[in-house]
């Protein structure tokens, strides 16, 4: 160990711009075994492991990385599984620069930062190669059931950690595939959908049962759930999107990011979608603005690009070092070609309702704190510009529905933000034994933190249908 003063940080080799612009796979490498071990090798073994402190998982991640740098890579993924339901699609998809690596120790003291998301895919891709990762198989099989609503991140992460304490487990989802965004939201040039149905593929295997197409309310209220189940678990994430407040925001060329984001994964999955089909969901050929700085928005700029946009733009209101997005995918974005107009908001879309025909838009300057503790950008008087665009999309975040009214369940308690009010602890609603977890408790979020409160929950789950009705064991 200890080597990070005679080796640098290293990535795997990225695909040059040119290249990977023009089709979805992913975008890096992966590490070889030598320079998995080496990069590994360079962590400091600090006493206090900030890169932990800064998981939302708390992951070992100073031990797997030991493991990893001995060679010891079946070690390393037991370490690494033991709190991570997904360390393949964290290793992926989690904003290292914003969370473990960005608080790397050598990171601070000048000699780059561990490339810890690289070196944990690694390890479990290693892992799925040789066979070490096997179905769930419970000592004990029980007799008590978990209904589960939703079948992303924190609904796949609960579903594993119940069965492991031998309950059975039912996953309703209103998509026809599990994954939620993981499949539908997120592109393939970050996360290619074989390493998500992996996952999905070995929850089923391990006897989690998926139904499909379902919505709660629709095909049963969650009443008739409770009825079923011994717990339920509510994790739906969140999908309403945040719309613009300017003129032309009913354009129909003025997308919502998650339509637009579906309809794309749609096609590569190999379904027919007609709106992408005849043009309106798809950038082929056009000229693009994107209006927002997260993760989402940097995930429609890319797509844009790799569907042949004429150009792609994007809009927001902040400066570079106050967006809410990745640092490494800005890179990655103006390494393929997007343009971004920092400090600029749009002050309407143009056209009529048909066609969108342009984007005005405005300079704005960072002033004093707002309520989040951010400043806050105002506008520049006599400052506005015009943006050649027949494609805007809108990639402002999102909110939660209407859950209580979805559901049928008017008791269910919400917070003023429309989140489901939960027990902090434990997750439990306002309703006895119904919880909550991910994106519909905490907002808009991230994939590590609805692991995290799906693997919360499901504890709670537990605890309470072991301590308070003690089931009879089902027969083995």
């Amino acid at each position: 160990m200890l080597k990070f003063t005679t080796h640098g940080r290293e990535m795997p080799e990225k695909r040059i711009a040119q290249l990977r612009a023009k089709d979805f796979a992913e975008i890096y490498a992966k590490f070889s075994g030598d320079s998995a071990s080496a990069q590994a090798a360079r962590c400091s073994q600090c006493g206090v492991p900030f890169c932990s402190n800064h998981c939302p998982l708390s992951n070992d991640i100073p031990d797997w990385l030991r493991l990893a740098a001995e060679n010891r890579l079946e070690e390393a993924y037991a370490v690494s599984s033991a709190t991570n339901n997904m360390p393949e699609i964290c290793g992926r998809i989690c904003p290292q620069d914003r969370l473990c690596e960005g608080a790397c120790v050598i990171e601070q003291s000048g000699h780059g930062t561990v490339t810890i998301g690289a070196v944990e895919q690694h390890i479990t891709e290693t892992a799925w190669n040789n066979g070490w990762i096997k179905p769930v198989q419970p000592s004990i099989e029980r007799s008590e059931s978990v209904g589960i609503i939703g079948a992303g991140p924190a609904g796949l992460a609960a579903a594993e950690e119940l069965r492991k304490n031998g309950f059975q487990v039912e996953v309703y989802d209103r998509y026809d595939r599990a994954g939620g965004l993981l499949i539908y939201g997120i592109p393939n040039f970050k996360l290619e959908k074989d390493v998500v149905n992996r996952r999905t593929t070995l929850l089923q295997q391990s006897g989690v049962k998926f139904t499909l197409n379902f919505e709660v309310g629709r095909d049963a209220t969650l009443d008739e759930l409770r009825t079923k189940h011994s717990a339920v678990l509510i994790a739906t994430g969140v999908y309403k999107a945040h719309d613009l407040t300017c003129p032309g925001t009913d354009n129909k060329d003025a997308l919502p990011a998650l339509d637009y984001l579906v309809a794309s994964n749609r096609k590569g999955l190999g379904d027919a979608v007609k709106d992408f089909d005849n043009g309106r969901l798809c950038a082929e050929g056009r000229h693009v603005v994107v209006i927002g700085g997260g993760d989402t928005a940097m995930d429609c700029v890319r797509t844009a690009i790799r569907q042949g946009a004429k150009s792609v733009t994007c809009l927001y209101r902040r400066d570079r070092e106050n967006m809410p997005g990745s640092e490494r995918e800005v890179k990655n974005a103006e390494e393929e070609g997007v343009i971004f107009e920092w400090l600029s908001a749009p002050k309407a879309i143009l056209g009529d309702s048909g066609s969108v025909a342009g984007v005005l838009a405005i300079r704005m300057e960072l002033g004093g704190a707002d309520n989040s503790g951010r400043r806050a950008p105002r506008e520049i008087a006599n400052s506005e510009f015009n943006i050649s665009a027949d494609l805007a999309i809108k990639a402002l975040g999102f909110e939660p529905e209407d859950t209580p009214r979805l559901f049928g369940a008017p008791e269910l308690k919400v917070t003023k933000r429309g989140t489901v009010r939960t027990n902090p602890a434990t997750l439990e609603t306002s309703l006895p034994g119904v919880y909550a977890a991910g994106d519909i408790v905490r907002g808009a979020s991230l994939v590590v933190w609805a692991i995290h409160d799906g693997r919360t929950a499901a504890a709670a789950i537990t605890h309470n249908i072991l301590h308070n009705q003690a089931a009879p064991l089902a027969a083995e």
